[in-house]
């Protein structure tokens, strides 16, 4: 009786904790560097660099970030653009800023565009924006 009065006490604590994971720890896992040599059309900033780090989950239609950035003025914007490493290509998820070298999130997208981005990554690359280099700072590519 004991033992199942705990484990009655203890179930309800267990379902809980594991009911709601947050969107970060389930997904596809992504990691990117950042560099100013790889900005198309260029020049980015020669000794910019950073990290962006994507959870892309299409169950829950969404894709969660890292960003981290280091030497370069204040980051004024962020994007997963479509492109292949020779094209500058066009906006398809927003991200907020690394304003402060830092910054994290969640953004919504839809179930093909998360699936696409699992499936070919190489098609498209993340950068950040600042004023000095307004058409990106620094950039990586999500796939080889």
């Amino acid at each position: 009786m004991k033992i199942l009065l705990s484990a009655l006490l203890l179930a309800p604590v267990a379902l809980a904790a594991g009911a709601v994971a947050p969107a970060q720890q389930g997904g596809r896992p992504i990691s990117v560097s950042m560099t100013g040599a790889a900005e198309v059309p260029g020049p980015g900033d020669a000794d910019g660099s950073g990290t962006a780090s994507f959870r892309i989950n299409p169950g829950q239609t969404q894709v969660c970030y890292e960003l981290a950035v280091k030497n370069i003025e204040t980051a004024t914007a962020a994007h997963i653009h479509r492109g292949a490493p020779d094209v500058a290509g066009p906006v398809v998820v927003p991200l907020d800023a690394p304003a402060s070298g830092t910054s994290k999130g969640c953004a919504d997208i839809d179930r093909a565009l998360a699936k696409e981005l699992i499936q070919t990554p190489a098609a498209f690359y993340v950068n950040v924006h600042n004023a000095p280099h307004p058409a990106g700072a620094v950039r990586g590519q999500l796939g080889k």
